[in-house]
């Protein structure tokens, strides 16, 4: 379990390296583009005649007594070009993993508890993906309040600005700091496709910045991240 405490302008400026970074860069590229299959070089085989076409037999009338045959319930697994388990197995390994189990957050009171007492939450806890991640949040910031003025984790009522409802998101056992760097550079990734060049801190207290707002950077960044499987 880690033990740093990191403030939201340490995270902002990790978030911001790691965006940087050339491996981030083919991360956030490589899912937008896909290979195109090289054009082949070779000459094409030349056309062969084809051979004569032999009469068609004469269509079979059935006989008006013969009941109709129906085919067997099983003839329809000869049309399978794999085995029906195999079929199975693979349909169930294309379902997207299982959530993981939910729990409530703590109440109005646990908003302004200091952020240590929270530390037990993430024994036992996995790891979960980015947009996992900023879900919860995002679930911190709609139940706790956010704030962007003065940028720290948190006010006297309990509400968080972006970064700072991230880690409480990591203190509450919803994911690893490493979890929460990605999280960020996502944050970042979103925010230059919106034409912002900052972080994500200053973008959180520029004037006349709401919730809302930050809700929607929020959601646009799940939907970017999941999208990559992230």
């Amino acid at each position: 379990m880690e033990i740093v405490q990191l403030t939201p302008d340490q995270l902002d400026a990790q978030a911001s390296r790691l965006h940087d970074t050339d491996a981030w860069q083919r991360i956030v590229t490589g899912w937008e583009q896909t290979a195109r299959e090289p054009a082949s070089t070779a000459s094409p085989a030349p056309a062969l005649p084809a051979p004569p076409a032999s009469p068609a037999p004469p269509a079979s009338v059935p006989d008006p007594g013969t009941p109709h045959q129906h085919p067997h319930p099983a003839d329809w697994r000869e049309l399978l070009s794999m085995p029906v388990d195999r079929l199975v197995e693979d349909s169930l390994g294309a379902l997207p993993p299982r959530r993981p189990h939910e729990r409530p957050l703590p109440g109005r009171l646990g908003a302004v508890l200091p952020e240590r007492l929270h530390a037990w939450r993430r024994i036992g806890q996995p790891d979960v993906r980015p947009s996992v991640h900023l879900g919860y949040a995002r679930q911190i910031l709609t139940e706790w309040g956010w704030q962007n003025t003065p940028y720290r984790l948190r006010n006297a009522r309990g509400a968080r600005c972006l970064c700072g409802a991230m880690l409480t998101a990591h203190r509450l056992g919803y994911g690893s700091l490493d979890t929460v760097d990605r999280a960020g550079a996502w944050l970042i990734t979103e925010l230059r496709s919106q034409g912002w060049s900052g972080l994500i801190g200053p973008w959180n207290r520029h004037p006349g910045r709401t919730a809302a707002d930050a809700l929607a950077l929020i959601d646009a960044t799940i939907h970017r991240a999941a999208l990559a499987g992230h």
